[in-house]
């Protein structure tokens, strides 16, 4: 079934304005997709302010990232989307931030992951219920060969059906849900989560 592109479009322009405004996806940077259908993806072209977002900022593509509009160029990143479609046909959604708290946070981390526990907040991501629980998030060394980084990330997605979002070390935050609300409700839970983080990291060294 095809969603229609306008809607679309729209929640992605109005996905961009959020977060922009929040300062997680400062000018160029960051990208944005939904689902069209089975086997196409609506994504941001590349180089545009994701604050000043319009309808002819957006491309169809299929799911090996070609571009099915001619004279629109994808994203560089757009492997790193269609790979999350392709993954689980239930993703509608997928977003793609440069906050600082996330940039920051995944060059602090000498370890190729993080770890939440014991926040509240957790009850945010799809499938965790209590705080209880704990929230792995995974982070890949940055590449600029961006298949090599699709590749790096497959092997995890394979062994960790539940992994809500990654952290690229020194670029950004991935993460995604059936509709393009529940994208964003990540995005806003993991801000929180590395906020929290960081600050506590500073607490514990004063």
């Amino acid at each position: 079934m095809t969603a229609p592109r306008e809607r679309l479009a729209q929640e992605i322009i109005d996905a961009g304005r959020f977060l922009y405004e929040r300062g997680w996806s400062p000018a160029t940077s960051s990208n944005y997709s939904a689902r069209l259908s089975a086997d196409q993806a609506l994504l941001t072209v590349s180089g545009k302010h994701k604050g000043q977002l319009g309808p002819d900022d957006v491309l169809a593509t299929d799911l090996a990232g070609n571009s099915l509009e001619p004279g629109k160029k994808p994203s560089a990143e757009t492997l790193l989307h269609t790979q999350l479609y392709t993954w689980k046909p239930e993703i509608g959604a997928v977003l793609h931030t440069h906050s600082v708290n996330a940039t920051v946070l995944s060059r602090l981390s000498l370890s190729d992951s993080l770890v939440f526990a014991d926040y509240e907040l957790q009850k945010a991501f799809s499938g965790i219920s209590t705080h209880e629980s704990q929230v792995l998030v995974p982070i890949f060394d940055n590449d600029q060969d961006i298949r090599r980084l699709a590749a790096a990330v497959q092997p995890w997605l394979d062994a960790h059906p539940d992994c809500v979002g990654y952290l690229i070390r020194g670029h950004g935050l991935y993460t995604w849900g059936p509709r393009m609300s529940d994208a964003l409700r990540q995005v806003e839970a993991f801000e929180f989560l590395f906020e929290c983080e960081l600050k506590l990291r500073a607490l514990q060294k004063s």
